[in-house]
């Protein structure tokens, strides 16, 4: 890659570009606060919310980063570009791309919990691609941190990498993020940020690049404006460019494009700043240019030289995304068709390079591929908030044939959980083809299990899991190659409660089939033939009357009307419905509802078609 290249003279010494990475909820964006307050990039009476970085709704309610986001700040006479990147696998294709931008990595590690399996996943694409690291200790506040063993873990999870002997030689810091200090210290807590700001200054190099050359910027990210339309994020690898000239767009389809720079832009702390001109080393923005995509390369107009594209890791679990066919279809939704379906999925396709879209035999249904369960529903939950109406079905793996054998991904599942529920996580894990490769027992009365798992063993074993551990254990997976097919994985040991009719549900026929199974609809609810209304205990699916009204008669005994125990109805989440639902099932998602369904309503066709 251009950015690796060691041979090209500095472009400029008073820049630096470095991103942070870390395992999801370390502490990456508190961290980022911290900077952007002590570097000045706040005024003083200027109210900031926490985790400011995480500008995304949906960021904000889950506390976790979902999109790669650009800021900067400035320290004594040097600019220094920050990438806060998502610490998510699920979300590995935004750090891929970001990491094209940046010439080292602050390598943040929770003093307590350690390497996790995102850590390796996040330092293993900066190490490939020879970005220089900072090793970073946060939270070191913490009751149970462990700064010297979690430290000794980072040089093992180093050596395994296969990092080299400069990269191994990384300095070490000590920080906590909510308290904004940082020491380079063992033990010894300090004052502010500073010794980080200077392990950034001294440790990570100057940008390389010739700003004589023909220009060359590799877009790794997009934007948007109301004003400005679509904004390219990119880093200047070589050459200058200025407001008002006119460049070229080398396309992935190997075309190019003539285009003209009609704003030019800069970050400074959360804002973008205008400039008239920036040259090799810098990361800017660019607005004028239509239908530009991640990966392309902006270069001179009479030299256009591309740069290869972003390679990224292949999705491994796909969903039938579909147009709503339930007789409640388009009570809600704006958006409803199955044009506004494709062209929705189109536009994300722009900005997430880990996500791939394919046709099905039907024009209303699409197969969307990515990079898990928790990328694909979080993409089903902003479509739904924009106004979006779908169904979905269970998530599939994606199998390849390699040298005539049908392989399956596989992943690297680490679980901490108390020691009372070793037991059950392992048989758990076991009958989903698990495999316990490692046990840990820190004497803090936690253990942690790393399995070696099927990717189609993890649906639906989160909601399981956090039932069997009473909601303590803690689990995290990781991709971690292709084996052949490990054989076949129970289902859902239990049917579903169906309704039989479209009605209204009644406290008085919810309360007659309590003791048949769990309930998930509440009194008064719209409910359709071939709705999913409740678990059955018993492993098959039972077709139910949740209408029923009580009759009235002219006789009645005092006791008759006595009140009605309801047991409150289990409410699931989107990705919990979509874990939940067996291959005959679906999710009907619109903007004010989750609701489970039968892919074929009617009950007396859906044998014939289980037979099909």
């Amino acid at each position: 890659m251009v950015s690796s290249d060691k041979s090209k003279q500095i472009a400029n010494p008073l820049r630096r570009n470095v991103a942070i990475i870390a395992h999801v909820d370390h502490g990456k964006t508190t961290l980022v606060d911290a900077m952007l307050r002590q570097a000045g990039a706040f005024r003083a009476n200027q109210e900031v919310a926490d985790r400011v970085m995480d500008s995304n709704d949906l960021e904000r309610e889950r506390g976790i980063t979902i999109m790669a986001k650009n800021t900067a700040v400035h320290y004594r006479d040097l600019l220094i570009n920050i990438v806060d990147t998502p610490g998510h696998a699920d979300f590995g294709g935004e750090v891929e791309r970001t990491l094209s931008m940046v010439d080292g990595v602050m390598l943040l590690v929770d003093a307590s919990e350690g390497p996790l399996p995102q850590t390796r996943f996040v330092l293993r694409k900066a190490l490939e691609r020879r970005l220089t690291p900072i090793v970073v200790l946060n939270k070191i506040d913490r009751p149970d941190a462990r700064p010297q063993e979690v430290l000794n873990e980072v040089y093992d999870l180093f050596i395994d990498l296969d990092a080299s002997e400069e990269q191994i030689e990384f300095p070490v810091l000590f920080t906590n993020g909510r308290a904004g200090t940082a020491s380079t210290e063992m033990g010894t807590a300090g004052e502010n940020l500073q010794p980080l700001f200077e392990a950034i200054v001294d440790h990570v190099p100057p940008p390389r690049g010739d700003v004589n050359a023909p220009l060359q910027i590799l877009v790794a990210n997009l934007d948007a404006s109301d004003y400005l339309g679509r904004i390219a994020i990119g880093r200047i690898f070589n050459g200058t460019v200025k407001l008002g000239q006119q460049i070229a767009v080398a396309k992935l389809d190997g075309s190019i494009k003539p285009v003209k720079v009609t704003k030019l832009f800069m970050f400074d702390g959360l804002r973008r700043a205008e400039v008239d001109s920036a040259a090799a080393g810098d990361v800017v923005c660019l607005a004028g240019i239509d239908d530009i995509t991640i990966g392309e390369t902006i270069c001179d107009a009479e030299n256009p030289v591309a740069i290869p594209p972003i390679a990224v890791d292949e999705p491994t679990v796909s969903m039938i995304f579909g147009v709503n066919t339930s007789p409640m279809a388009g009570r809600d939704g704006q958006y409803v068709t199955s044009r506004n379906l494709r062209d929705r999925l189109k536009r994300e396709l722009l900005g997430n390079v880990s996500l791939r879209v394919e046709d099905t035999d039907t024009p209303e249904q699409l197969r969307v591929v990515g990079r898990g369960e928790l990328q694909l529903s979080i993409l089903i939950e902003m479509m739904r908030r924009e106004g979006y109406e779908l169904q979905v079905s269970r998530p599939e793996i994606v199998t390849r044939e390699i040298d005539g054998k049908r392989m399956e991904p596989v992943e690297d599942l680490i679980i901490d959980v108390p020691e009372d529920f070793q037991g059950v996580v392992i048989a758990q894990a076991g009958t989903r083809r698990g495999v316990l490769a490692k046990m840990v027992n820190h004497g803090s009365g936690r253990v942690r299990l790393e399995f070696r798992i099927p990717t189609r063993g993890l649906i639906g074993f989160r909601s399981q899991f956090l039932t069997d551990t009473k909601g303590t254990g803690i689990m995290n997976h990781l991709f971690a190659g292709w084996e052949a097919w490990h054989g076949a994985i129970p289902a859902r040991a239990t049917g579903a409660l169906v309704a039989d009719r479209t009605g209204i549900t009644t406290a008085y026929a919810i309360a007659n089939l309590q003791e048949r199974g769990e309930i998930f609809v509440n009194p008064a609810t719209d409910v359709y033939e071939g709705m999913v209304i409740g678990e059955n205990a018993r492993p098959r699916d039972m077709d139910v009357n949740i209408c029923k009204e009580k009759k009235q008669t002219n006789m009645r005994a005092s006791s008759a009307d006595e009140a009605i125990r309801l047991i409150p109805p289990r409410q699931m989440s989107l990705e919990q419905a979509v874990e939940f639902i067996n291959d005959d099932e679906l999710v009907e998602i619109t903007p004010k509802s989750i609701r489970l369904r039968k892919r074929v309503l009617s009950a007396n066709l859906r044998p014939k078609h289980s037979e099909d």
